[in-house]
C-alpha cells in the first residue's frame, strides 16, 4: 500500500512548508489566480442590465447569469451546462492532466493566491517557518500567530460574504450587515459557518482536501494514458542522480538538491513518477529550471510532457478517448446553445379555474379559465393575449394587453361562451400570447368543455 507523503504511518498529518519558487509558471499562475479571484468575488457585485452578473435568488426562484435571467422553470437547462463542464473536465484531464487542479480550482486559487502569501508575510521563508514551528512559544511568536490568523479570518469572512451575495442582492447584504445579526439570524449563521469552514480548510486542512476528500485525484489513473501531458521527471536524462563533484563518475543531470520536493505543496517527490497527490501546479518545474540554470544545464529535466515522450516513444496527439470527450463536450454545449436560442423571454400557461368546468346559460355554454403570464426577461415586457375559436363564440378577456416588470407575473381571466347548436366533440380553443417587446410568441391549446347529450 502506498504511503501518502502528507500523512504519517499512524495517520497523523505531516505539516507541509513549501519553499518559495520563481519562474515562468508561478508567475503565470499568479496572474491567473488574480484574475479568477477577481471573477469569483466580483461576479455577484457587478451589475449587468440592472441585475447582478451572477445571482441565485433561491427564495424568489430567480437566477441571473451575465445579463440573462431565469426562473425555476428553466432549471433543467443547468443539465446541459453541468454535463458540458463535466465532459470538458474529462477532456482537459485526458489531454493535459490535472491542469484544472493546479491552475483554476478554487481550492488552489484561494490557498496559493491569498492564504499562503499571508503566511509568508507573517512567518517568512520556508526555512524560517520550519524554524518557527520548532521554536518555543514566546510573546513575539504568539503575536505573529494571532496577527496571521486574524488576517486569515478577515479574508475568510470577506469570501463568505461574497458567497452570500450570490444568493441575496448586494443591497440586501449591505442592509443585513448594517442592521446586525439579530435581524438576519439565518444569513448571519450561514456566513459565520462558511467563514469557520474556510478558515479551517485554508489554514490547516489544505492539501488534505485534494488528497483525502476530492475524488478527482483518484480518478486520474482512469483518465490518463501514456500520451496525456503531465508533469514528469526525465529519468533517462536525470539518472543516475548525485551531487556535483569535480572528480568522480559521470552522473545524470539531477544533482539531488531536492528543491523539487520542498517546492511541492503536497510534498511528493516527482522523481518517483506521477502520483495521486500531484496537482500539476508546476512548482517543481520552476524549482528545477532555476537549478539547471545555475549549473549550466538545459531546462526541462522536470517538465510538462507525456510519459511516451519521457520513454522516447511517439506521442499520439489524437486518441479515441480525446475525440469521444471532445464530441460529448461539444454536443452538450451545442444543446445548451440551441436551448438558449429557442428560449422565450416569458411563460404563458392556461389554467382552468377550480369548480364546475362549464356553466349552462339558456341556449349557451360558458367556460372560464385564466392565462398565467410570467415575464422572465431582465426588462419590462408588454404581452398581448388573444383567444380564437373554430366556431362562433363570445370571448371576453379581462386584460388583452399586459405590461409586466422583470419577473412579475399576472393572471388574466378569460370567459368563452358558445351556443349549444355550434358545439361539437373535439372543440379546441387556441390561446395566443405575443410579446410585443421582443417579438416572441406562445400558442396554447385548450379543449372547450360542455355537457354531453341534449
Amino acid at each position: 500500500m502506498t504511503q501518502l507523503s502528507s500523512v504519517r504511518p499512524d495517520g497523523s498529518r505531516v505539516p507541509i512548508f513549501p519553499s518559495d519558487v520563481r519562474g515562468r509558471f508561478i508567475t503565470s499562475r499568479r496572474v491567473v489566480f488574480a484574475a479568477l479571484i477577481g471573477i469569483y468575488l466580483a461576479s455577484p457585485l457587478v451589475t449587468i442590465g440592472g441585475h447582478p452578473a451572477v445571482q441565485l435568488d433561491v427564495e424568489h426562484r430567480r437566477f441571473y447569469l451575465f445579463g440573462s435571467t431565469f426562473n425555476s422553470q428553466d432549471f433543467w437547462i443547468v443539465l446541459f451546462l453541468a454535463t458540458g463542464f463535466a465532459f470538458s473536465l474529462l477532456f482537459v484531464t485526458a489531454w493535459r492532466g490535472r491542469l484544472w487542479c493546479g491552475w483554476a480550482c478554487p481550492q488552489t486559487v484561494f490557498l496559493e493566491g491569498l492564504y499562503r502569501p499571508i503566511e509568508r508575510l507573517f512567518d517568512g521563508s520556508r526555512e524560517k517557518r520550519l524554524k518557527l514551528a520548532g521554536s518555543p512559544w514566546t510573546a513575539g511568536r504568539v503575536l505573529r500567530l494571532v496577527g496571521k490568523h486574524a488576517t486569515w479570518f478577515a479574508i475568510s469572512l470577506f469570501i463568505s460574504h461574497a458567497a452570500l451575495s450570490l444568493f441575496v442582492s448586494t443591497h440586501d447584504l449591505i442592509e443585513m450587515v448594517r442592521q446586525g445579526p439579530a435581524n438576519s439570524p439565518l444569513a448571519f449563521s450561514w456566513a459565520l459557518g462558511v467563514t469557520a469552514l474556510l478558515h479551517f480548510n485554508f489554514t490547516w486542512f489544505r492539501e488534505q482536501f485534494c488528497v483525502v476528500i476530492c475524488p478527482y485525484g483518484r480518478m486520474q489513473s482512469l483518465l490518463h494514458d501514456a500520451h496525456s501531458v503531465v508533469i514528469g521527471y526525465d529519468v533517462r536524462r536525470g539518472e543516475p542522480r548525485g551531487h556535483l563533484k569535480k572528480d568522480g563518475p559521470k552522473l545524470g543531470d539531477c544533482i539531488d538538491c531536492k528543491l523539487c520536493v520542498t517546492a511541492c505543496p503536497t510534498a511528493i517527490d516527482i522523481r518517483n513518477g506521477l502520483q495521486m497527490e500531484c496537482i500539476a501546479c508546476a512548482q517543481c518545474v520552476d524549482a528545477c529550471d532555476e537549478v539547471m540554470d545555475k549549473v549550466h544545464r538545459p531546462r526541462g529535466l522536470i517538465r510538462y510532457a507525456a510519459q511516451s515522450a519521457f520513454d522516447g516513444k511517439t506521442v499520439q496527439k489524437v486518441r479515441p478517448r480525446l475525440v469521444l470527450y471532445a464530441v460529448l463536450t461539444l454536443a452538450c454545449f451545442a444543446a445548451l446553445a440551441v436551448t438558449m436560442s429557442q428560449r422565450k423571454a416569458f411563460e404563458a400557461n392556461v389554467l382552468r379555474l377550480a369548480g364546475v368546468p362549464w356553466v349552462l346559460e339558456g341556449t349557451s355554454v360558458r367556460n372560464q379559465f385564466e392565462v398565467h403570464l410570467v415575464n422572465k426577461s431582465p426588462h419590462p415586457a408588454q404581452l398581448r393575449v388573444a383567444v380564437t375559436s373554430p366556431v362562433p363564440a363570445e370571448i371576453r378577456i379581462a386584460e388583452a394587453e399586459v405590461t409586466l416588470k422583470s419577473f412579475e407575473d399576472r393572471r388574466v381571466q378569460v370567459v368563452v361562451t358558445i351556443e349549444k347548436a355550434a358545439l361539437r366533440p373535439g372543440l379546441d380553443l387556441q390561446v395566443t400570447v405575443d410579446d410585443l417587446t421582443s417579438g416572441g410568441q406562445r400558442v396554447k391549446g385548450l379543449s372547450f368543455l360542455f355537457p354531453k347529450g341534449p
